[in-house]
Order: structure tokens, then sequence, then C-alpha cells
């Protein structure tokens, strides 16, 4: 057996340099989140490599898209290989996973998608045919912090954008990054303290830009002192037109990231809304926040799910200590099918 340790930027990238290096069937054995920022993954390989054939026929390199498929193929071999050694397994029941997603609040049309999906898998697990169907589905894009430049928070009221800027800017931190917290939002009651209370805790700095700018110039310093900006905002619908576009604006400052933040205490169709919102006016990753206080999971799964939209992390604490979770389709699989009965 194969064993290596690969190191990257985020979880796509990781799996990338797997697949190029060990081929679609290598397996995924173990992975965590490395010191310096980004991934570390632990890939095996059960069958010998093949020996080196001379005069070989040259064949073309296949394209990103026959890799993935390849690669999901392969996975789904795996688990049939493996689903019958699995303790206490739910047998895949159409009907009781629909009713799954009914007790989770799923948004009626994803449940049915996913569903068909899981079904054409062929796993007899409810579990892992519903993982592989989810891993179609959800995009997953852990921070690199070590070579991050800018990201701006964006997102509803109430869904935890300062403490999640306060989150990121402590991971940045451990990873040995210098940080600036920029209070964009300076006419909330108590926004720039709060943000200046967690700025003290990261021995970090804080200042504030109310007009972009100002925010341009901000950007332009951490950049040349080579340290992280993590900019907070005011909380807005992104649905409404007016306040969307204000934050785009934004985003055109180079090199800010827009990173969602959207909670995942609120409906699962306004979640779905809002996440497909965010991703409409450039963000890239969502951070989906509250995990900790809900029995239902349609929120996560919709905000996790949403199409053109990444990932970033889930968070389970309100406290800048609480980690910044990676969430992966075989534990969303097992939130939706083995938590359902908490919910009713």
């Amino acid at each position: 057996m194969q064993l290596r340790t690969f190191l990257a930027k985020d979880m796509r990238a990781a799996l990338a340099e797997v697949r190029s290096e060990m081929g679609p069937e290598a397996v995924i054995v173990a992975s965590q989140s490395a010191k310096g920022g980004g991934v570390m993954v632990r890939a095996a390989l059960e069958e010998p490599e093949p020996p080196l054939e001379l005069n070989r026929e040259v064949r073309p390199e296949p394209g990103p898209e026959d890799i993935d498929a390849a690669f999901h193929q392969s996975m789904i071999r795996r688990l049939h290989q493996k689903e019958s050694a699995l303790p206490g397994r739910k047998k895949f029941d159409r009907v009781e996973l629909l009713a799954s997603f009914a007790r989770n609040r799923l948004p009626e049309s994803l449940g049915h998608a996913l569903a068909e999906a899981a079904a054409k898998t062929g796993l007899t697990d409810m579990t892992l045919a519903l993982a592989a169907a989810i891993d179609q589905k959800m995009l997953s894009a852990p921070i690199d912090f070590v070579h991050a430049k800018a990201f701006l928070m964006a997102g509803p009221n109430g869904a935890g954008k300062t403490a999640v800027a306060a989150k990121l800017g402590a991971h940045a931190r451990l990873a040995g990054r210098l940080v600036r917290l920029v209070a964009h939002d300076v006419t909330g009651a108590g926004a720039v303290a709060r943000l200046k209370d967690f700025a003290d805790h990261l021995d970090a700095q804080i200042v504030t830009a109310e007009s972009a700018f100002a925010l341009a110039a901000v950007i332009e310093n951490a950049a040349r002192d080579n340290a992280l900006a993590i900019i907070d905002t005011a909380g807005f619908d992104p649905r409404q037109p007016k306040a969307a576009n204000a934050i785009a604006a934004l985003a055109q400052i180079e090199p800010v990231e827009i990173i969602g933040v959207v909670s995942c205490l609120t409906d699962s169709e306004e979640t779905a809304e809002m996440a497909a919102a965010l991703a409409k006016i450039g963000a890239t990753r969502v951070v989906l926040t509250a995990a900790d206080m809900t029995r239902r999971f349609g929120a996560l799964a919709a905000g996790a799910m949403t199409p053109n939209l990444a990932v970033g992390f889930v968070t389970r604490s309100p406290f800048v200590a609480g980690e910044l979770d990676i969430l992966t389709p075989l534990a969303l699989a097992r939130l939706l099918v083995e938590h359902a009965e908490g919910a009713q």
C-alpha cells in the first residue's frame, strides 16, 4: 500500500494533487487543518504502481471533467466495498430519506434532487448514498490564511459577521500573520467597540474606514505590511439591489474577497435565497454560523449546497476561541439522516 501526505491551500486543491499524483483510485484516509494554514491530506493507494512500460502509447491527458467523473465513480465503488462493514447501518429508503429531509425543513426542491441522486448511486446504506449525492452538489474551500490578502464580511443582521471576522483573525494569527481588523460600519450601535475588543484579544490593529476611498487606502497599507485585512460591514439584505450593489462596489477594491456569512437559525428557504444573493454579488465562500444552536439542519444544507458558492467553514460557537469546522459531505449526510429523529 502506498501512503502519501499532501499539503495544499484548500481541500479542492489537495484532492486535485491526490488525483494527479496517485490517480482516481486513491483513498483519502485522513485530513486536517495545517498549522501554517491550508489543509493536510493523507492518501492511500491499495493497488501497486504499474511497472514502467517502454514504448508505451502516448495518450492525451484527461481533462478536469474526466478526472472528476472518474474520481466520483471510484468513490462510489469504494463505498460499495465498505458499506457492508458498517455497524447499525440504515438501509436506503427513498420515502424515509424524504421524511428525514422534511423533519430537517430542507427545501423541497433540494430534497427531491438529493433523493434522486442518492438513489442513482446504488448504495444500500442511507447515509453513504446521501453523502455521495451531496458530494456532487457541495463545494468546499477552507481558507488559506498564509496567502490570504483581504476579506470582506457580508451578510444579514445577526448572522455573526463580527464574530466570524474575529475567528478568521485568530486563525490568521496562529498561522503567523499580522491582522488588521477594519470597521466599515461605524454607525451601528457598539459595532466598533465590539470589534476593538476582539482586536485587543488578538493583538491586532483596528482601523476605521467609512468610505470606499478610505477602505482602499487601508487595504493598500495592509498589503504593504503583509497583513491580512478583515473588513467588518453593516448587516444588509443581499436580495435588495441597492444594498447589494453597495457591497459589490467595495469588492471591486483589489484584492478584496467577499466572504458571505449566513446563520443556520433561519428558515432554509431564506438561507438559500440569502446565500444565492451573496454569490450573485461576488461572494466566493460562505461561513455558516450557529450550527450548535439548531436541531434542524435544512438551513445548513441549503447554504452549503448553494451553486457557485463554496463552504469555507461552519461555526459551532460564538466565542473567538471556538473552532472553525470544515464541513464534509459525510458529516452533513449524518446530520440529515442520523440526527433527524431529534428534529420534529
